[in-house]
């Protein structure tokens, strides 16, 4: 990657605060940016992160946050990903700063800023981008201090992301895997789209510099190696590892190898593409009387295994923007009709696998109004099931390395949650087709 310039500008193009690292771009450069920006989109097609400028060559390489850009110049042919990642770390880092990434916290604090900025990049090459190390040598008050402070050890370390020196009384890891049903059904029940995206993260309270060793029920590494796995091995898509792996060791072996930064911290993503059945099924009649009254019969059911329990479920159901007089029946758990919302919402504390619940719903319609079937807006439900993973992955173990030979304590925990989780709703019965008994 080579940025030879970094502008942050607010929604009129208008410059807040700028860094040219290498000085072979004119800071007026950034005056055509808002041209490039509007002359794309009148040509009605959706705005590329990238522009270019054909008659100076110049490359602009953006990403748009609250109501700033942040703007990357290049003539070069650079590498445009690590461009766009070091644009969202430095976002992460302002976060991390000033809590608002907006443009009043950029006016408050310039030379906050331009410090960040002159210890991130370094003749348009990014260095320093963990703000857990940069916030121990720049501070608010930064500006004022001696010329003989030092940058910790981390900076010139290979381990930027760790500092040295860091103790423990006890010596704890918590890892967490998480994962996500992104999930569309039809109304007949047929699931139309799903996949799942996981995390592991991590809770790291570790003295001095561990090394860490992660082994996952990994399919490829297990055909790799010709071994049988005690039970189910799963395969990973589009995985993404934190900076602090090992990738090459990753690569070889498959072995997940790092010295952990400290505290909170995302260790890897993964995505499975897989046709799943609902975990959470929501079948649904509703029955029109002549735009008088509307009547729902909504049946959730639970189709994971016994053992476990989905909390906090809350189903969420469209009714038209015009109902009234609401009055509810269920079998478990609580309804209330939602105004703002135009939506019924049931909330189920806990919903045991394979149980199944009815609401019952009704609602005035005060006035006739022809609604849209293809924009009605489907069912969403929300739930988190603990100890439970769709995907079958599992932590075989999590070994703990350091010089001094301390005993570290690691937990694992389990959690399955909705993603995009929604049921299309069916076309209303009219009333002389009657699908349920009145409420």
């Amino acid at each position: 990657m080579v940025a030879s310039a970094v502008f942050i500008l607010d929604l009129k193009g208008k410059v807040l605060i700028a860094r040219n690292f290498r000085g072979d771009i004119p800071m007026s450069a950034i005056d055509k940016f808002m041209t490039l920006v509007t002359d794309n989109e009148e040509d009605g097609a959706e705005v590329a992160p990238v522009v270019s400028d054909p008659d100076t060559g110049i490359h602009y390489l953006f990403m748009k946050y609250n109501n700033l850009y942040l703007v990357a110049l290049t003539r070069k042919n650079s590498n445009a990903a690590t461009i766009f990642l070091f644009l969202q770390r430095l976002t992460e880092v302002f976060i991390e700063y000033f809590k608002e990434v907006e443009e009043e916290s950029i006016r408050d604090n310039f030379v906050i800023i331009y410090e960040l900025l002159d210890e991130m990049m370094d003749f348009g090459y990014p260095q320093t981008t963990e703000s857990k190390i940069l916030t121990q040598y720049i501070t608010q008050e930064s500006h004022k201090l001696d010329i003989g402070t030092r940058p910790p050890m981390a900076v010139t370390n290979a381990v930027s992301w760790r500092p040295e020196g860091i103790k423990y009384r006890k010596n704890e890891v918590f890892l967490d895997v998480v994962e996500s049903v992104n999930m569309l059904v039809a109304p007949n029940g047929n699931v139309l789209r799903s996949e799942v995206l996981g995390a592991i993260k991590m809770r790291c309270y570790l003295s001095g510099m561990p090394e860490l060793r992660l082994g996952l029920n990994d399919k490829v590494m297990f055909d790799a190696s010709g071994r049988t796995p005690r039970g189910k091995a799963i395969e990973m898509d589009d995985v993404k590892f934190h900076q602090c792996v090992r990738l090459s060791r990753f690569e070889n072996d498959r072995t997940i190898s790092f010295i952990p930064p400290d505290g909170d911290f995302e260790l890897m993503s993964y995505r499975q593409a897989t046709q799943l059945k609902p975990l959470i099924l929501c079948e649904a009649a509703v029955e029109n009387y002549s735009g008088t009254r509307i009547e729902y019969m909504i049946r959730a059911k639970a189709q994971f295994k016994r053992r476990s329990t989905a909390n906090n479920v809350e189903i969420l159901i469209p009714v038209p923007e015009d109902a009234d007089s609401p009055k509810f029946r269920t079998t478990m758990g609580t309804a209330a009709y939602v105004p703002e919302k135009s939506a019924i919402v049931w909330k189920i504390k806990q919903f045991q696998g394979g149980k199944d619940f009815l609401l019952r719903a009704h609602f005035g319609l005060p006035t006739v109004k022809n609604e849209d079937l293809d924009k009605r807006p489907p069912i969403s439900v929300k739930f988190e099931i603990p100890y439970f993973t769709v995907s079958g992955i599992q932590v075989r173990y999590l070994k703990i390395v350091e010089k001094s030979g301390y005993q570290a304590l690691p937990w694992v925990r389990y959690i399955t949650q909705n993603g995009d989780y929604h049921v299309r709703m069916p076309e209303p019965v009219k009333s002389g087709n009657r699908v349920m008994q009145p409420l």
